[in-house]
């Protein structure tokens, strides 16, 4: 029951409307994945709070599915009550698959995250606390722009579910690597986008969560990504479950579902102070 209670204080509301749906490249995008019928946009779901004048922090979410396809539901905007109930604005990514031309969904992430600067004043969001979350193949989405993006580009923090962080075949998630930078892929480009390697001080702070029992994404990859941000004294916390396997998401059937949003919130709500 106490469980069950928690939760619910937890997650606030069961369910959040987009405010808006907005095309990511109305202009056109700087590069194809050479697939016309997949294109980019973002839906954004205001804080309650923003409706005061208030500038909210806000959260760019990437869902996972290894750069193949997009668990938008449970990686994405079933997020959106939560944190909207926790007084953050949401933005969800819908970007655009690789088919093997990294820039795409690098461009889409980028410009998600301008787009949420360049309309903070409108949308009552601070601009100065912009943080991008992501799963799995998202998460290495996410990591690859709190290391790779320009300053003025970079998010605030990141969160990362059970993340694809290196390109190493030895650590990596085969089908992320093989649908974001080819089968055949240099050892070069793979060291380029094993985040891990990208650190430096200023990559923004991180929270990190995965399970030890993940069959599908080596735990060694959010792990390592972890030590990288210690070594460079980027301050970062990493949550390891027992159980759970892989793409939990915001799904209560997680067995940690209570802990990890307690955790969560506990760290992410000191971007609200």
């Amino acid at each position: 029951m106490k469980k069950l209670l928690l939760m619910a204080m937890l997650t606030v509301g069961m369910t959040a409307v987009a405010q808006q749906r907005i095309d990511l490249w109305p202009q056109g995008a700087p590069h194809s994945n050479g697939d016309a019928q997949d294109t980019a946009y973002v839906m954004v779901f205001k804080s309650p709070l923003s409706a005061e004048g208030r500038g909210t922090p806000c959260v760019v979410i990437l869902p996972g599915g290894g750069y193949s396809h997009l668990a938008i539901g449970h990686e994405g905007t079933e997020w959106a009550p939560v944190l909207n109930g926790w007084g953050f604005s949401v933005v969800v990514v819908k970007y655009r698959m690789p088919h093997g031309v990294k820039e795409v969904p690098i461009e889409d992430a980028t410009e998600a995250v301008r787009l949420v600067r360049r309309h903070a004043a409108e949308w009552n969001i601070d601009p100065q606390r912009v943080g991008i979350m992501g799963s799995s193949a998202g998460g290495h989405l996410a990591s690859t722009i709190a290391t790779h993006a320009a300053a003025a580009d970079r998010p605030d923090f990141q969160v990362l579910f059970y993340p694809v962080i290196s390109m190493d075949k030895a650590v990596t998630h085969r089908w992320s690597h093989d649908y974001l930078l080819g089968a055949d892929a240099t050892l070069q480009l793979e060291e380029q986008y094993s985040n891990e390697k990208q650190v430096t001080a200023d990559t923004p702070p991180a929270f990190i969560v995965l399970s030890t029992d993940d069959h599908v994404v080596q735990p060694r990859n959010g792990v390592n990504y972890y030590l990288a941000l210690q070594a460079h004294n980027v301050p970062a916390v990493l949550h390891v479950y027992a159980t759970g396997d892989h793409g939990w998401g915001i799904r209560p059937s997680f067995r940690h579902h209570a802990e990890m949003l307690m955790e969560l919130k506990g760290w992410i709500g000191t971007f609200l102070l």
